[in-house]
């Protein structure tokens, strides 16, 4: 997607000139120019475009997996009310303000762009990719879907569902949507977004590691400090359920983030076979990794260490993925694992935060490396200045760690006093799935 947003303000540039055309002349060299449909890439995005929401009923499976039996259909409902709810809102208004006319110095979209632009048809194409208009809208509304849905990992067990809601639709409205404007963004006829341009040699994101897994990881660890630990946390022990939804879940997020990765190049090409390679390896490193380091810290591998491994594989090669080599994926597999161990299993107990399902301890942490590492391991493409590269990528991570952290703050002290936040004791007790939703998960 970094390519798109370079060559955004493209889009629909033949359009224009067609529109302010005042000669048969003019009309018949645009029309001439008009870009046209390729199948080819067309396929492959709608399949990309399926792959990707397929990942947020994946999440739901491993976050339900992962919590407490009376937990289980309230944790899998936030991920699934997301599939609705910023479905409706990026109609509205998220698309313009991640893809719309630069506003307010770049900072977002143009919000008054509503309804998809207002003025796109279904016959408009994207020159230079030859896919439909409409294909890109739906493929970054599935990004949008599962970005907030991730941060209910650190949340889960203790949320009231309204507030939950609120927050959602406050926070991809706020926070998600400017952060795509500044990395992927910039209008119809403007550059794109001040990240990917502007910031030293120019921020790299290939598929969403600032944009959707360190803004929705470091919110997440914000939400989980101000909400508190759940009841009884850490001294009652809070096992997971079902192990076997989370492996599941876990399957299926590896299936669909080849979607995710390897269609954000917007074409089937070779870089879609790059990105497709290297996030199955960096995957399977990350697995492979915790396994090991779990064998030799507790004696035992484990299934969730294997899933969690995985998933932070995912994690970090989401920026790298078009840019980096096969061996690159190899490193940035194994480091990864290595630093969300860490994180998860030791610095979390230290400190006392309760990130529910680590979705900062992967999502968060996992992001950041890999943001990191797609400066320190960039070559395809041919970096000219890797210092220069490196330096971008440690920006746009600062900057988009302190608008979460700041932005977050604020939408959780807001949405805290108007509709509230924490469930009751008695309610936690009971359950979220009867308190919260009236069913249970597993009526026998």
């Amino acid at each position: 997607m970094h390519t798109m947003a370079r060559n955004w303000h493209r889009l629909l540039a033949g359009g224009v000139l067609s529109a302010f055309a005042t000669s048969p002349l003019l009309a018949q060299e645009a029309a001439a120019e008009a870009p046209k449909i390729d199948p080819g890439h067309t396929a492959w995005m709608l399949v990309s475009c399926a792959l990707v929401l397929l990942m947020t009923p994946g999440l739901a499976l491993f976050y339900g997996g992962l919590v407490r039996s009376k937990n289980v259909l309230s944790t899998m409902m936030h991920s699934m009310f997301c599939m609705g709810l910023v479905t409706v809102q990026w109609v509205v208004v998220g698309y313009s303000i991640s893809f719309g006319d630069n506003v307010a110095g770049g900072f977002f979209g143009n919000p008054g762009q509503y309804f998809l632009l207002g003025d796109l048809t279904y016959k408009d194409v994207m020159p230079g990719y030859g896919i439909p208009v409409f294909v890109f809208v739906a493929f970054q509304m599935m990004f949008a879907i599962i970005t907030p849905a991730l941060i209910s990992g650190a949340f889960a067990e203790r949320i009231k569902f309204g507030g939950f809601a609120l927050f959602t639709l406050l926070w991809t409205t706020l926070v998600y949507d400017p952060i795509c404007h500044w990395v992927w963004g910039g209008g119809i006829l403007s550059e794109g977004g001040w990240l990917g341009e502007t910031v030293g040699a120019g921020a790299l994101d290939f598929a969403g590691g600032t944009v959707v897994h360190i803004s929705s990881g470091i919110s997440a660890l914000v939400f989980a400090i101000f909400l508190g630990t759940r009841k009884g946390y850490p001294d009652r022990p809070m096992m997971p359920h079902s192990l076997v939804l989370t492996a599941f879940g876990a399957g299926v997020l590896w299936f669909g983030w080849f979607g995710f990765n390897g269609g954000s190049g917007l074409q089937s090409d070779e870089v879609a076979g790059l990105a497709f390679t290297v996030t199955h390896i960096c995957a399977a490193t990350g697995a492979l990794t915790w396994a090991i380091i779990e064998w030799i810290h507790r004696g035992k591998p484990t299934i969730l260490g294997i899933a969690t491994g995985l998933v932070a594989g995912l994690v970090c090669i989401t920026p790298a993925a078009g840019f980096v080599e096969p061996k690159a994926a190899l490193l940035m597999g194994a480091l990864v694992a290595l630093i969300c161990y860490v994180s998860v299993m030791v610095v979390k107990a230290k400190l006392g935060y309760d990130d529910s399902l680590d979705a900062f301890g992967v999502h968060g942490v996992g992001g950041t490396v890999g943001a990191i590492l797609t400066g320190v391991f960039y070559t395809v493409g041919g970096a000219e200045d890797g210092g220069a590269q490196l330096m971008a990528q440690v920006g746009a991570t600062v900057v988009t760690i302190i608008y979460s952290v700041v932005a977050t703050c604020i939408l959780y002290v807001l949405v805290d006093k108007t509709v509230g936040l924490r469930v009751t004791e008695e309610d936690e007790e009971a359950g979220l799935d009867v308190s919260e939703h009236g069913e249970g998960g597993y009526n026998l």
